[in-house]
């Protein structure tokens, strides 16, 4: 993990180089969790776009493709951000029916180059895991960076 500040030139250039694989890579290993995603929003679901997965595996279906009221994306877009280190402890996630399965997530919005809504950009894990209110900021600070690099959205 890296706790400098996220260097945004070399975001960019790394974007520039090898897409948002290598940008999600990257700003995975900055942060403990497992999985780092762009998610797309089309109609009322979200679907995976890119996901990083610390341990390199097929990504679980449960993953792929997610009814947007089923999902902690919604949260996202919603609030303009969202962050749950112990979705178990969250009362704001009572009821959901991923609180006993994702217990960490942390997302921001993404919009596309034309400034109109995409999806979200995410930190995950199946394990109950913390994000610095810094690293939050940072991604914040990578969303607009990866705009460029997004496919077109689909209605």
């Amino acid at each position: 993990m890296n706790t400098s500040p996220l260097d945004p030139a070399l975001l960019a250039s790394t974007l520039r180089a090898g897409g948002l694989e290598e940008g999600v890579r990257l700003l995975n290993e900055r942060v403990p969790h497992r999985y780092t995603g762009i998610y797309q929003l089309t109609g009322n679901v979200l679907k995976c776009e890119v996901l990083y997965d610390k341990q390199h595996e097929v990504m679980p279906e449960l993953l792929a493709v997610v009814p947007l009221e089923d999902s902690f994306c919604q949260f996202v877009l919603r609030d303009q951000g969202f962050q749950t280190s112990d979705a178990r402890d969250d009362t704001r996630l009572s009821g959901h029916r991923y609180r006993e399965v994702l217990l960490s997530y942390h997302g921001v919005p993404l919009l596309d180059a034309s400034g109109a809504l995409f999806g979200s950009l995410c930190h995950f894990d199946f394990l109950s895991l913390p994000l610095t209110d810094d690293e939050f900021e940072n991604m914040k600070r990578a969303s607009p960076l990866l705009s460029p690099f997004l496919p077109s959205v689909r209605g």
